[in-house]
């Protein structure tokens, strides 16, 4: 699906017996930039309504033969989105009033002001425009977050997207347990967006990120003046995730007098704002997440017992990366394709030598890290592929690294070698220039010419 370039020029259709309300109608959208064609019959109205695509369709309630209000009827159940405005007069409100029943999106009246005309039917037309926006917008989510998109071949990460298929369809609660930056939030996600609740809201609240007080406030809302700074009232997550999904991240961080209420909500779906006695009710479904030892936090008495099994009905657990390696390389490959359309490159992919440094990596950041790691590179890629200069890591985490082998060695020197000419000829054979952007100084710059036999000239 793509969304409609609003840009272009609009299309009106004027369905109307009375020739004069057409033309007067029709010259007034005309000067204004609209292609308008006019049906003086309503069976030949609906079938030009519905044999091109208009941005509006201005149809009169009192037409010979067929009324406008059949012809609205099997416009609306043939092509909802059209919007129509309804003519009437003062003798047919009634006709009007059904008109808005059967889906018009609005009405005007004999004798009518143009102007008016013109104003509702740039409503109409930026409503529609929403329309086709949220629904295109909510249409990528669905694709995103679909389970087909899920990347990982490791046993570990296919259980747990397997077991979110089951439960996607349920309302149960579900704990996603795993390291930061695993993707918990992406298997939450995928998770609603799966589910039938897809259309409702999807609410993020991070339950680390805030002190008791605000915690509180931004779950479940608060009366103007229930506390210093509450200068109006606010509503709470709870409300807005009503009908759809709320995920707690970090959930083992909510301090144990935030606990009981969570626990009531669980239990009873229902809480009080902070500092109201009106309770209210919410259809909500809970995803927790947290990189936490619940247990352990149990045997400690800092995380309510009862609370741990209302969110843990169901529980998925995300490996992190440095377990699951086979999946480094479908993973770059996603995330190029990512930022080539994001930075409008072309990276092909990446060299043998800097898979191979990926895969050394021990990945304290999971895959966020990688992400970020790999979209650094396609900016600094100036090359089909991504090559070992472009991969930075970082300097804190202790790699492992295996013993040389000699194949890897040549390989390594060719890529440098290749890399040295790269720079020196973007320089010009500027050698106080290369040596800068390479960081090494000109004499070990120098050294590598001739290292490389680049020739004699060129050290010179």
């Amino acid at each position: 699906m793509h969304l409609q370039d609003y840009t272009l020029t609009r299309r009106l259709l004027i369905v109307d017996d009375e020739e004069g309300i057409r033309t007067m109608i029709g010259d007034l959208f005309t000067e204004d930039g609209w292609q308008v064609d006019q049906e003086e019959e309503g069976k030949k109205g609906l079938k030009a309504a519905l044999s091109a695509d208009y941005d509006l369709v201005i149809l009169d309630v009192s037409l010979p033969g067929t009324s406008g209000l059949e012809i609205l009827q099997s416009l609306k159940e043939q092509k909802p989105d059209v919007p129509v405005l309804m003519i009437t007069g003062y003798a047919s409100m009634k006709n009007a009033i059904e008109a808005l029943k059967l889906g018009a999106y609005d009405y005007i009246t004999k004798p009518f002001d143009l102007h008016e005309v013109q104003k509702i039917a740039e409503h109409a037309v930026e409503r529609t425009r929403l329309i086709h926006e949220n629904r295109y917008l909510k249409d990528q989510l669905f694709e995103r977050y679909g389970f087909d998109n899920i990347i990982g071949l490791t046993p570990s990460v296919q259980q747990a997207y397997v077991l979110a298929t089951r439960v996607a369809d349920s309302n149960a609660s579900v704990l996603v347990l795993g390291e930061t930056g695993t993707g918990k939030e992406y298997l939450a996600r995928a998770i609603h967006y799966q589910s039938p609740r897809a259309d409702k809201p999807f609410v993020k609240v991070s339950c680390a990120a805030l002190p008791e007080t605000l915690l509180e406030s931004e779950l479940f809302g608060h009366e103007k003046g229930s506390f210093t700074g509450a200068t109006a009232r606010r509503i709470g997550r709870f409300e807005t995730a009503d009908g759809g999904t709320l995920f707690l991240d970090e959930v083992g961080d909510i301090p144990q007098p935030l606990q009981v209420k969570l626990l009531r909500v669980l239990q009873e779906k229902k809480f009080e704002r902070v500092g109201s006695s009106e309770t209210i009710a919410v259809d909500v479904r809970v995803i927790s997440a947290t990189n936490r030892d619940l247990k352990k936090a149990l045997t400690e008495k800092s995380f309510r017992e009862d609370l741990y099994y209302r969110l843990n009905v169901i529980t998925a657990q995300l490996p992190p990366l440095r377990e699951r390696r086979d999946d480094i390389p479908r993973l770059v490959e996603h995330f190029i394709c990512k930022y080539n359309k994001e930075t409008s490159k072309s990276v092909e992919g990446i060299s043998p030598e800097a898979m191979a440094m990926l895969h050394r990596y021990p990945w304290p950041g999971n895959i966020r890290e990688l992400e970020n790691c790999i979209e650094r590179a396609v900016i600094l890629c100036q090359h089909r592929m991504i090559l070992p200069q472009h991969v930075l890591l970082s300097e804190d985490v202790s790699v492992p690294i295996p013993s040389p082998d000699r194949r890897d060695m040549r390989a390594l020197k060719e890529v440098e070698k290749e890399h040295i000419v790269h720079i020196l000829a973007s320089c010009d054979f500027n050698q106080s220039k290369a040596a800068a952007i390479l960081g090494i100084d000109r004499k070990t710059l120098r050294s590598k010419i001739r290292e490389y036999q680049l020739g004699t000239e060129i050290a010179s």
